[in-house]
């Protein structure tokens, strides 16, 4: 059984949920979220509190209990604070500056890495060397910093590249003579 799904969520003030039959829609201050329901999970509301429970006892049912009450969670809390994901450049001449809607980053290639911002996520760069990136869901925002972070991971000799705040990367020796 899951342990995940028994706990409640507890649904803030200014958040309002809709449960149709295999359809929730969750909308704040931030935006709405939805998401599609399976038919082996319901969900109920009481007390500004919503519950999961599965509808039968199946294997499947009961995997996506925990499933469907950690992502509805996530889009409450979404919609009603937000994520994001801080991003850190280390390297000589290594920088990044938002320009509308794109990312211009540069990151010692012979061009310049430009990354259109999707749509409900921002960027922003306080200093050329940080990137904050922030949405109501929390798997684009995510992916988007992920994306970010695969144009120039960062390498183990000399730390330079994309690296998440308070990532450890793990130096190696270099060559000797």
């Amino acid at each position: 059984m899951s342990r995940i799904g028994r706990n409640p969520i507890a649904v803030p003030s200014g958040v309002e949920v809709r449960i149709a039959e295999n359809d929730i829609s969750v909308k704040g201050k931030l935006g709405e979220l939805q998401m599609a329901l399976s038919s082996e999970v319901s969900v109920t509301m009481e007390d500004n509190q919503l519950s999961f429970e599965p509808r039968d006892d199946s294997n499947r049912a009961r995997q996506l209990w925990g499933l469907y009450r950690a992502s509805v969670n996530n889009m409450v809390q979404g919609v009603s604070e937000g994520f994001s994901k801080r991003l850190e450049i280390q390297g000589v001449g290594y920088r990044a500056a938002v320009q509308g809607k794109k990312l211009k980053l540069d990151l010692g290639y012979s061009h310049s890495v430009l990354y259109d911002i999707p749509d409900g996520i921002t960027i922003k760069c306080e200093k050329p060397t940080d990137i904050a990136v922030a949405g109501r869901d929390k798997q684009i925002v995510g992916q988007v910093a992920a994306e970010i972070r695969s144009f120039r991971k960062p390498e183990p000799y000399k730390g330079k590249g994309i690296r998440y705040v308070g990532e450890y990367v793990r130096r190696k020796e270099g060559k000797k003579k």
